[in-house]
């Protein structure tokens, strides 16, 4: 290989991959009638994927400011159930503004390994602080003070100033010793209107499947083309 090789980068248009889903696909008469059902099944299967998928928890949120500019960013997924999707983030942060001007927010689980993804369009509102509470409590004591010490989002003048307030909150509440719930840090659940189901297939011609949200609290299934 010449010196000339080593220096040509990858090109992305020629970057190829064939999915090819196990069994047939997604078919709608497979799919159960709530899309929180297909959605349990699918994180299940993709927990038990952790040797090849990383934080399977992890999704990419995005928000719209006031001025109508997105933004998106990697958040983890805390619960889901029957009414939604539950993340904590701190109430001053970015996305917690865009969504205190514009409610509206979409989810997207990346699980490429699997050839799936999971997109959710819907609407954010806080959760309450009793559940906020709880979910604080279980977190590591480590997290708790992180909780604290970043102001996140805010510009920083450099790595010491994070560290010094990490240092200052561990000498305020030594181990063993409780670490309130901050008041500017919370969840957020995620109300869906749509959740589509994304599975690869091959030539591009991949499985996705929509649930609508429609009154009253029932759900329709559309296929969409790739």
């Amino acid at each position: 290989m010449s010196d000339h090789d080593h220096h040509v980068p990858p090109d992305p248009a020629a970057m190829r991959e064939q999915y090819r889903p196990p069994g047939e696909g997604l078919l709608e008469e497979d799919v159960p009638a709530h899309p929180m059902a297909l959605f349990g099944r699918w994180f299940k299967e993709a927990t038990r994927a952790s040797g090849v998928l990383y934080e399977p928890n992890a999704m990419v949120v995005s928000t719209v400011d006031g001025a109508g500019r997105p933004s998106s960013r990697t958040v983890l997924l805390k619960g889901y159930d029957d009414r939604g999707f539950v993340f904590y983030t701190n109430y001053g942060s970015r996305k917690a503004h865009d969504l205190a001007a514009n409610h509206e927010i979409a989810l997207l689980f990346p699980w490429h390994p699997m050839a799936r993804q999971v997109i959710v369009t819907g609407t954010a509102a806080h959760t309450s602080r009793a559940e906020t509470a709880a979910y604080f409590r279980s977190r590591p004591r480590g997290s708790q003070l992180g909780a604290w010490a970043s102001p996140q989002s805010r510009v920083l003048a450099a790595r010491a100033e994070l560290d010094a307030a990490y240092a200052d909150l561990a000498a305020r509440y030594p181990e063993g010793e409780s670490v309130p719930v901050p008041d500017h840090w919370g969840g957020f659940r995620v109300t869906p209107r749509t959740v589509e189901f994304w599975q690869g297939r091959e030539n591009r011609l991949h499985d996705r499947l929509r649930y609508v949200h429609e009154e009253p609290g029932t759900w329709h299934v559309e296929r969409l083309a790739p």
